[in-house]
């Protein structure tokens, strides 16, 4: 299966950089993050269309069948359409998702930066164990233990691909405190990928964000290699102004559908 797709072939480069395995099945992708099992988009299947009403029960049996899971994550590859694609997917109980896919070659500041916060990577302990603690902060489901376990291990993974030179986390602080982080990761053939932008609710509206952004953006042409960065964002969330305000462009859509059972 060919994946032309930016928002799948990051997504899949970087997952690969962190452990995960991907098989091709011919006419889907199987991919498996044994070390975070509990990862809905390290343990899913994408599909190479969106499927029928007909062949949608069969792609959930067939995700419960691999993973055993509690969890159904299927991914479609495709790089225009919309939400109604996934129709058949909607009617089974998952939740559907279209995300816009952004990309830059260039950066420029957004029109009002922060510059009273500052903005460096994460280096130490402390830096990694607020990162958890601010992505704990942003989620909008149950936090229990099981959620706190799923966080460790993925900023466990970041700090890896960190110290194998893979890429950089930064964090924007007021004083010690750490507001807002974001990762860019090479992901391949000149392109870099956005991991896991998160802000602190008190934190918003400040021109962390964008300035962040830039800062992060900047880097990554000038000292990762890359020549095009991408960003997978919400559509309909603010943040997505952000993006376009340093100097992104939508591309691309990206389709998703999964459900918790």
């Amino acid at each position: 299966m060919e994946v032309t797709s930016l928002a799948w072939r990051t997504d899949l480069g970087l997952l690969h950089l962190g452990g995960s395995t991907v098989t091709d099945r011919g006419d889907h992708l199987e991919v498996r993050t044994p070390h975070n099992p509990t990862f809905w988009w390290g343990n899913f299947l994408l599909l190479d269309h969106a499927p029928t009403d007909a062949e949608a029960p069969a792609w959930v049996a067939r995700h419960r069948e691999v993973f055993s899971a509690e969890h159904v994550s299927l991914g479609v590859h495709a790089v225009t359409g919309t939400s109604a694609d996934l129709a058949p997917l909607a009617s089974l109980g998952l939740e559907v998702d279209l995300s816009s896919v952004m990309t830059a070659t260039r950066v420029h500041e957004p029109p009002r930066p922060n510059r009273e916060a500052t903005y460096r990577p994460l280096l130490t302990d402390d830096d990694w164990i607020q990162q958890v603690e601010l992505s704990v902060s942003t989620w909008d489901g149950v936090v229990d233990a099981g959620h706190r376990l799923f966080e460790g291990r993925r900023a466990a993974t970041a700090r890896q691909l960190v110290h194998d030179g893979r890429g950089e986390w930064f964090g924007a602080f007021e004083g010690e405190r750490l507001q807002l982080s974001l990762g860019l990761v090479r992901a391949g053939d000149g392109l870099a990928r956005f991991q896991t932008v998160g802000t602190r609710p008190e934190a918003r509206r400040k021109g962390l964000a964008g300035t962040l952004v830039h800062h992060a953006s900047a880097w990554g042409l000038a000292h990762l290699g890359a020549q095009t960065l991408v960003m997978v964002a919400d559509p309909e969330y603010l943040a997505i102004r952000v993006y376009r305000s340093v100097g992104f462009q939508e591309s691309e859509i990206q389709l998703s559908a999964a459900l918790h059972r």
